[in-house]
């Protein structure tokens, strides 16, 4: 999570600009940003609506969209990003309906990861002063989900979080802080409940 709260004048650099190098920046007083949002979002919309009917369309838009996706990927839609290219998808990730990212930073998803329905992925920290709050100040963080995450339903990720390899975050959780690979962690805040070990697989159990 964020917690400088000191915000620097620098009137040479654009606010996207800002917002990349995770610098504090004002997301209502840069029109490129504006503009990135608005064509982001109206892509989104294109692909719910080319899904059903068309489904490789949809998921050409989708690839395109992106910063990068892997080879296997797939998605059920509907889908609400505000930057896409600030997003990257791993080999045979499957995202579920009602996937969320806000914010600009940069949010990096694994290969062979399940993001569950109605998953909340969070890059902005607002201001902490009320008048800077007012003024549209934040500043992103990105989040890192490893390769065979599972997240549940429901799912919140904070700013400046990485999941570790393998773990699973349990439906309706918000993680506040990083979580170590291999391990179960659910909760508001997320905490580990146990790790993840040979007596959980499916052949052990039916034994």
């Amino acid at each position: 999570m964020v917690t400088d709260n000191k915000i620097p004048e620098d009137a040479a650099r654009s606010e996207f600009d800002k917002m990349v190098a995770g610098d504090w920046y004002r997301y209502r007083a840069g029109p490129e940003l504006a503009e990135l949002t608005t064509t982001t979002q109206r892509t989104c919309r294109q692909i719910t609506a080319l899904y059903d009917d068309d489904r490789a369309a949809a998921h050409a838009l989708f690839v395109d969209l992106l910063g990068s996706v892997g080879e296997g990927a797939d998605f059920r839609p509907p889908m609400y990003l505000d930057y896409g290219s600030r997003l990257h998808v791993g080999a045979n990730t499957f995202i579920n309906a009602d996937f969320l990212t806000l914010g600009g930073g940069e949010i990096t998803i694994g290969a062979n990861v399940l993001v569950g329905p109605s998953v909340r992925l969070y890059t902005p920290s607002h201001a902490i002063d009320v008048t800077e709050r007012r003024a549209g100040y934040e500043r992103v963080a990105p989040i890192v989900i490893e390769d065979d995450v599972w997240l549940g339903g429901n799912v919140v990720v904070c700013p400046g979080v990485t999941i570790g390899a393998g773990s699973i975050i349990g439906a309706g959780s918000v993680v506040t802080r990083d979580v170590p690979p291999g391990v179960i962690a659910a909760g508001n805040p997320a905490r580990v409940v146990r790790e993840i070990g040979p007596g959980d697989r499916v052949e052990t159990l039916s034994e």
